[in-house]
């Protein structure tokens, strides 16, 4: 019998962490193991801002490190927030970008640093867990690379002349693009300051890349149009051209509203395309041909930002965009609503369909496998660990959510007493 491993000091080596495939049973158990009251600071309630806003303040945007021991959250107070997924605790807390002493943060039980000047939004990791891009909301729209060790920023991408309303990092390099009410998609370096790529659309862009980093797909709302490009070849017209077309919509109303995408995401599997949107519904594209497949029900859309406001006439981004994301394996679906609870869906079983694209096939009408209660206000960020089974959603306060093991323990004791 081998000896088992050791590691260099000569100490046996810890075991490879237990790994839990997700299952529908597992999903129904998700409940919040800790909430963040404090995630945002309050606006101060005789301020401009606080009449604008119609309420509390709002975490816009979070994302996770690779490796998924990390989240950070990016708000409306204009701050970062740094948390361990692991310990459940506040690791940094920014108010981005005036330096403090270090005197300072060494009496101080968090670090954090205040400044109001740029804002901060759609905070995205690199491939180092101390280095994000970011956006601004105010004072010009450059992308900024922050460093998170030291509190500095490494580089300013300069040339969008309307604010970044997408942005996403290549899952295989230093590469990452931009789409901004400007019209227009830059695609970046982090090693350089200019764009190396520039595309030029007719309405303001959202963006995504697949699994592989080779193919990056643009929306282009009010054309209701996705385009597919090669990313050896963005210069090159789109290889695939889909039309986004809901033919039940004609069903509720006639004409139909428009879809109003916010956000473009492709299954790890690299299948599929799920499409965010800030209406009541949000739908799955075959990432291959174009086909509609799918249509996700049973959430209150991110358009308005309290559930008691009107609806308008004309659709809009409201809150949505980082409210809806895949599960790791892609057989699930999560998503935030308006009315606070989280929903996941299970697409294991979606059709196939091939041939010709046919604009008037409904899709497939998708119900919720759960609908999870427990989460204090609009859940308008929600995103799956990349590693962990986790799932942070935010609003006006940051909800960790974990499966509950306790009624496994519950059917353990029964099954021994039925072998007694």
């Amino acid at each position: 019998m081998p000896p088992p491993p050791t590691t260099s000091n000569g100490n046996a080596a810890a075991p490879p962490p237990a790994t839990i495939p997700l299952s529908n049973a597992l999903m129904t158990k998700l409940k919040p193991a800790k909430i963040f009251k404090g995630a945002v600071e309050p606006t101060p309630p005789s301020t401009p801002v606080a009449r604008s806003h119609q309420g509390p303040r709002h975490i816009t945007a979070i994302t996770f490190d690779d490796r998924g021991d990390q989240v950070l959250t990016a708000a409306e107070d204009e701050t970062f927030r740094l948390y361990s997924c692991k310990t459940g605790k506040q690791v940094l807390a920014m108010l981005n970008l005036l330096l403090v002493t270090n005197f300072d943060i060494a009496h101080r039980h968090l670090k954090t640093l205040y400044s109001k000047k740029y804002g901060v939004d759609l905070p995205r990791f690199t491939h180092r867990n101390t280095t994000v891009v970011h956006a601004s909301t105010k004072e010009d729209d450059t992308i900024r690379y922050h460093s998170l060790h030291d509190n500095k920023y490494l580089q300013y991408f300069k040339g969008h002349r309307g604010r970044v309303v997408s942005l996403e990092v290549s899952p295989i390099d230093d590469g990452f693009m931009s789409g901004s009410l400007d019209k227009t998609v830059r695609l970046w370096d982090l090693r350089a300051p200019t764009c190396r790529g520039l595309l030029n659309l007719p309405a303001s862009p959202i963006v995504a890349y697949d699994s592989s980093g080779l193919v990056f797909a643009v929306g282009v709302n009010h054309y209701s149009r996705i385009l597919l490009y090669d990313q050896a070849n963005y210069d090159k017209d789109p290889f695939l051209t889909i039309t986004l077309e809901d033919p039940t919509l004609t069903l509720v109303s006639y004409p139909p509203r428009p879809i109003y995408m916010t956000s473009l995401s492709f299954s790890p599997n690299a299948k599929y395309i799920l499409v965010g949107c800030s209406g009541d519904a949000h739908y799955i594209l075959d990432a291959f041909e174009g086909h509609l497949l799918a249509k996700l029900e049973g959430h209150v859309g991110l358009e308005r930002r309290r559930i008691d406001a009107p609806q308008t006439i004309d659709p809009s981004k409201g809150n949505s965009g980082e409210e809806v994301s895949w599960t790791p394996d892609s057989k699930y679906v999560v998503s935030g609503s308006l009315n606070g609870k989280i929903v996941i869906w299970d697409v294991q079983n979606l059709p196939i369909r091939s041939g010709v694209v046919d604009l008037k096939a409904h899709p497939t009408r998708l119900q919720p496998l759960t609908t999870l209660d427990g989460h204090p206000g609009p859940s308008r960020c929600v995103r799956f660990n990349p590693r962990l089974a986790m799932i942070v959603s935010a609003g006006a306060e940051l909800a960790f959510w974990l499966p509950d093991q306790s009624a496994d323990n519950e059917e353990i004791a029964k099954e021994l007493l039925r072998k007694k």
